[in-house]
């Protein structure tokens, strides 16, 4: 069994950034694939960002490109995003996942392990 725990939420004016960190425990995360998802008031859950095990290749929704970045420590059991240029629409709960096949990530399917959450709050 695998637990994961976010932290780094919080609020921020539009244009900051905040890093987001996502700690496993339990069995190691090694193999495993990591992922961050959000879900915003009113709204269906939607993808973000995902890892493979090794950390050679990354994932992203268009609507994140070029301003979130996923990253993992392994050494650490964690990963990480990297929230810049923020927008108020960014505001949601993030929450990290993970699993052994990366498509459940990225594609859909049923997740192995979630995390509870982090809420991001971005002001105008």
């Amino acid at each position: 069994q695998v637990q994961l725990v976010e932290s780094g939420g919080g609020l921020v004016q539009a244009g900051g950034s905040l890093r987001l960190s996502c700690a496993a425990s339990g069995r190691t995360v090694d193999y495993l694939h990591m992922g961050w998802f959000r879900q915003a008031p009113g709204k269906e859950r939607e993808f973000v960002a995902a890892i493979t095990w090794s950390g050679v290749s990354t994932t992203y929704a268009d609507s994140v490109k070029g301003r979130f970045t996923i990253s993992r420590d392994n050494a650490k059991n964690t990963v990480y995003l990297q929230m810049n240029s923020l927008k108020p629409e960014d505001t949601a709960v993030y929450s990290c996942a993970a699993d052994s096949m990366m498509r459940h990530l990225t594609v859909g399917g049923r997740v192995d392990y979630w995390g509870q959450g982090t809420q991001v709050t971005v002001s105008s």
